[in-house]
């Protein structure tokens, strides 16, 4: 199975905002300004002196600021993801308990292997658009 997507890449964008390109190819813009606000622990990012130190985690595993702090890749990708609109493994997973499936059902249904399937799931490979529309499609014609 393949490792979670890493992180190649960080630049400062804006106020909170981020470009982060990813281990995928894809290149993502994060906004982290209602994450900054929910959790006292990155109030310091508020400081623009202190956001603009970014720098991606020796292994790609993360982003690292000044004092210690720092964000999971893990975290990053689901919130880049979900920003951009794109369908995330917990809404592949979502899916596939809505519609009572396993592994072999929704790889039937969606005419994949059982393989790209597990990878979706679990989010070791970003799902396309076009699986997005598969499972929209499919829940359609299973309605009509």
């Amino acid at each position: 199975m393949n490792k979670a997507p890493l992180i190649t890449a960080a630049k400062v964008t804006g106020t909170l905002q981020l470009v982060i390109t990813w281990s995928t190819g894809e290149t993502l813009n994060c906004n982290l300004a209602t994450t900054v606000h929910r959790h006292a622990a990155f109030a310091p990012f508020v400081d623009p002196a202190i956001f603009s130190q970014v720098a991606v985690e020796e292994w790609g595993h993360g982003l690292d600021w000044p004092g210690g702090l720092d964000m999971g890749a893990d975290r990053l990708y689901q919130l880049c993801r979900e920003q951009a609109g794109l369908f995330s493994a917990a809404d592949f997973d979502g899916w596939m308990q809505k519609n009572q499936l396993s592994l072999s059902s929704a790889a039937e249904a969606l005419g994949m292997t059982r393989r790209m399937i597990a990878h979706y799931r679990s989010g070791s490979r970003p799902i396309p658009k076009t699986v997005r529309l598969a499972c929209i499609g499919w829940e359609t014609l299973k309605a009509a």
